[in-house]
């Protein structure tokens, strides 16, 4: 497999899974939020990523969450399966779980908490490409997982026979530019490209599409890329603006959140808009301050999207 074996473009939500008040799994809000996805126009959609809070649910309820979305999506856009575990056997069973429910591929960062070196990152990968027999995305996520997949490790990712794409969510802009240099005529590469320097580096050097937490941005982020395909750089500009106003008004560089955990203001902000985020689970906290919903709120109308 390599970049040619999927479809997988433009703009991506990372779906937040949706719990009920009382910390259950609602799936009736979770096939609403994936007809939200659909109706939106986004190119595909991760289940149980960073913003899924797949960390805080049952190995069951990370295979419920997942077929439930594959359910309801239908085939109608590509869903991939986060699958991040502490070990590559944990992935692995995710993953054969995915393949049951019908996803399109599966995703995973290097394992947490462990901070594995690079022989060791590269190991994990080895093992995980060997037991799946679904398209891969690596997630290279430092503030995740504590460390960065250097550019010499993911070259040697890249050619694992199952890997076809990188979510590179890291802070470090040369490192972003590096892998689309490197490995962009290989595997897709989605990254953080919805901007003006963004716009620069796909024309001249690659890049696929970006995921985001919740897919709020969805209605600058989908003309976004339409806008970029077709040649429209005045138009792809504007939209890269607004989008950029909205998400850096929400985190930093680094993906921490302005008003709380990501996790929490996004689905303060989803509420807000009339969307079927649902709530936080613990060790997670909704944000109930006045004053903090206040500023989201505030936020949101800046960027258009609340009247």
């Amino acid at each position: 497999m390599d970049r040619t074996s999927v479809s997988w473009s433009g703009y991506w939500p990372a779906a937040p899974t949706t719990f009920a008040a009382d910390g259950s799994f609602d799936p009736a809000l979770m096939r609403d939020l994936m007809n939200h996805y659909v109706d939106a126009g986004v190119g595909g959609v991760l289940i149980n990523g960073s913003s899924g809070e797949w960390w805080s649910q049952s190995p069951e309820e990370r295979r419920e969450v997942a077929r439930v979305a594959c359910e309801a999506v239908a085939g109608r856009i590509p869903v991939v399966i986060g699958c991040t575990a502490f070990t590559a056997k944990e992935v692995i069973e995710h993953a054969q779980a995915a393949r049951d429910c019908g996803a399109d591929g599966v995703m995973s960062t290097p394992p947490p908490y462990a901070h594995p070196t690079q022989a060791e990152i590269l190991n994990f990968y080895r093992e995980i490409d060997a037991g799946i027999d679904l398209p891969l995305m690596v997630y290279n996520w430092p503030r995740g997982t504590a460390v960065e997949i250097e550019l010499e490790t993911a070259k040697k990712i890249a050619d694992l026979d199952k890997v076809v794409a990188i979510k590179n969510s890291t802070g470090n802009w040369p490192v972003v530019v590096d892998y689309i240099e490197a490995l962009a005529d290989k595997v897709v590469i989605f990254a953080s490209l919805i901007n003006r320097r963004g716009i620069a580096v796909m024309r001249e050097l690659g890049g696929d599409g970006y995921i985001d937490g919740g897919g709020m941005g969805a209605p600058f982020a989908v003309p976004f890329f339409k806008a970029f395909k077709e040649g429209r750089w005045d138009d792809a500009r504007s939209y890269a603006d607004k989008w950029w106003r909205l998400t850096s008004g929400l985190v930093n560089a680094g993906f921490n959140g302005h008003f709380g955990s990501p996790s929490s203001q996004l689905k303060a902000a989803m509420r807000m808009l009339d969307q079927p985020g649902g709530h936080v689970r613990a060790p997670l906290m909704p944000i109930e301050s006045p004053e903090t919903l206040k500023k989201i709120e505030d936020l949101l109308r800046v960027c258009g999207l609340l009247k």
